[in-house]
């Protein structure tokens, strides 16, 4: 965010509901509600000419905002390491992530929510279990941090949400400038469930892969993601 402020732009960054500091509801956990409360937001601000930029599920969210609510208040979109347009392994997608993977991640979550919110960064988030990777206790801790701030429960909802949807209308309703960025190296999200099937679907994608990057890379390589964001954002 700071990046972005000194270069000039308004920055926003909104916590969706049952994480962060927004109300830890326990219903309306879905992506349709997400959505609507982006769209909520947007319209309470009066944003235009936004740039909206979706990291993971983020991505799902940013596009079944503009596929229920349109497009009027967007300039761009960027999709990273996104989960659009789907994520779970089917007959249309065999190379997505099989349900039993995610049943297992919801299990982790209900059995011993601050061990999960431990070993996903220490491990396949930013990919600190592979070889020549030098993990960050702070990053870990971080990640930790922001997981305990929010509700159990809404957590657990999206987990499923963002396993069950498919992204596709969504993405085929969006005209504006996409640019779907991803790593080639992601454990969560696997690369090529992710941006080189969204750019097919948008009407003006571009597509850059970044060899050996991990789901997390907005932060592990953060001057790279956002230099190529900010190049995409002027251009």
């Amino acid at each position: 965010m700071l990046f972005f402020l000194h270069h000039g732009y308004r920055v926003i960054a909104h916590d969706r509901r049952g994480h962060g500091r927004s109300a830890q509801v326990s219903e309306g956990n879905d992506m349709d509600h997400y959505a609507d409360d982006l769209a909520d937001l947007t319209q309470h601000l009066d944003l235009h000419d936004a740039v909206h930029v979706g990291h993971s599920a983020g991505g799902g969210e940013v596009a079944r905002y503009i596929g229920r609510h349109g497009e009027t208040r967007v300039a761009k979109v960027a999709l990273i390491s996104a989960v659009t347009p789907s994520v779970l392994q089917t007959d249309t997608n065999p190379v997505g992530v099989p349900q039993a993977a995610f049943e297992g991640l919801q299990a982790q979550l209900a059995a011993n929510r601050s061990e999960f919110y431990r070993a996903v960064p220490s491990g396949p988030f930013y990919n600190f279990d592979q070889p020549g990777v030098t993990a960050s206790e702070a990053i870990i801790a971080n990640w930790w941090r922001q997981g305990m701030m929010g509700s159990a429960k809404g957590q657990y909802d999206c987990v499923s949400e963002f396993i069950r949807e498919d992204y596709t209308e969504d993405l085929k309703k969006i005209s504006v400038p996409v640019l779907a960025m991803n790593g080639d190296a992601d454990q969560i999200v696997p690369y090529a469930t992710s941006g080189p099937r969204a750019v097919e679907l948008v009407q003006n994608g571009t597509l850059k892969t970044y060899a050996g990057f991990p789901h997390g890379m907005p932060t592990t390589h953060a001057d790279t993601i956002n230099n190529d964001l900010l190049t995409f954002i002027q251009s």
